[in-house]
């Protein structure tokens, strides 16, 4: 089912920069502006502190203009959703044009100033993400497919490959392997979430999986794609591109990770209210577990640093 974009029946009142700023997903946008920043700062090299900021202050705001354009899509869906209905379009503040014009603004202004600053590489990586979240998953995957999770998850995995490409200039393995790890940690991060707010999705026609599959699938679906994480977070280390600082820590969270994600994927139901809080814990946790990961990751290359 795919909700186009339609003109609302109200007339909007007038939006302020608080409107604009709640288009762009600030609470998504400061674990994609950490994860880059790790990204860059873990990457061998030097960067200029100017340029370091420029290209994290692109990432932040393609991110945010891929969020607006995200909004001014899914206006209506939003709109039949308790946990999106207040957002600045369904709430009657802002044109949908408005929202649309926004979105495209600041993905082409920072693609262009990432390219004329940093580097094309990194511009069309930066690019290509925004068009990921924009298009192939909130346009064509959300409506169309349970799997929209699992394959537009790749929309969030780039920051950290930007920030690294930013410093070297190149794509190795290491940034391929940060993508891999996020890319791996979305299904049991939005699942865990899917699974207390199914309703909403059932009710404005999103497939997802808890919707189409039921509850049971995903359970163990979640303890699936967390039991292949943990040894993808290990491999940086078993490569040697990471030390033992980040390799504890990563054995450590993933093993956490592992254990909530067994909690919720061994269940046989969640219910509903006070029931649900090992999907609570297991969202929440996954939040500060990739903080934490990447986090870890910089502290090693400072460590090595200061032994080297």
């Amino acid at each position: 089912m795919t909700i186009a974009p339609t003109q609302t029946s109200f007339t909007p009142l007038d939006a302020d920069w608080r409107d604009f700023f709640a288009l762009t997903k600030p609470r998504v946008m400061t674990l994609v502006i950490f994860t880059g920043l790790c990204g860059l700062l873990a990457a061998p090299g030097h960067l200029d502190p100017v340029l370091a900021f420029t290209a994290i202050l692109c990432i932040a705001v393609g991110a945010g203009g891929a969020a607006a354009l995200n909004q001014w899509w899914e206006a209506d869906i939003d709109a039949g959703m308790k946990r999106t209905r207040h957002r600045p379009l369904p709430a009657g503040k802002m044109e949908r044009t408005s929202a649309r014009d926004f979105g495209f603004a600041l993905s082409g202004g920072a693609v262009m100033v990432m390219g004329l600053a940093i580097g094309w590489l990194a511009a069309a990586i930066l690019a290509l993400s925004i068009f990921y979240y924009a298009w192939i998953y909130t346009v064509w995957l959300k409506p169309r497919t349970p799997q929209n999770i699992v394959i537009g998850g790749g929309a969030g995995a780039f920051p950290p490959m930007i920030g690294w490409i930013a410093v070297t200039g190149h794509i190795t393995l290491m940034p391929v392997l940060l993508f891999l790890i996020i890319f791996m940690w979305t299904p049991p991060h939005f699942w865990a979430l899917a699974l207390f707010v199914q309703t909403d999705y059932a009710k404005v026609g999103i497939p997802m999986m808890p919707v189409v599959a039921g509850e049971r699938a995903t359970r163990h679906q979640i303890l699936g794609y967390a039991a292949l994480l943990l040894p993808l977070t290990l491999v940086p280390w078993w490569l040697g591109f990471a030390g033992k600082v980040y390799g504890f820590s990563a054995l450590a969270l993933g093993l956490v990770f592992l254990a909530l994600s067994a909690w919720v994927g061994l269940r046989r139901s969640s219910g509903t209210g006070d029931t649900m809080k090992p999907e609570k814990r297991l969202f929440a946790y996954s939040i500060l577990y990739l903080f934490v990961l990447f986090a870890m990751l910089v502290v090693d290359r400072v460590v090595a640093s200061y032994g080297a």
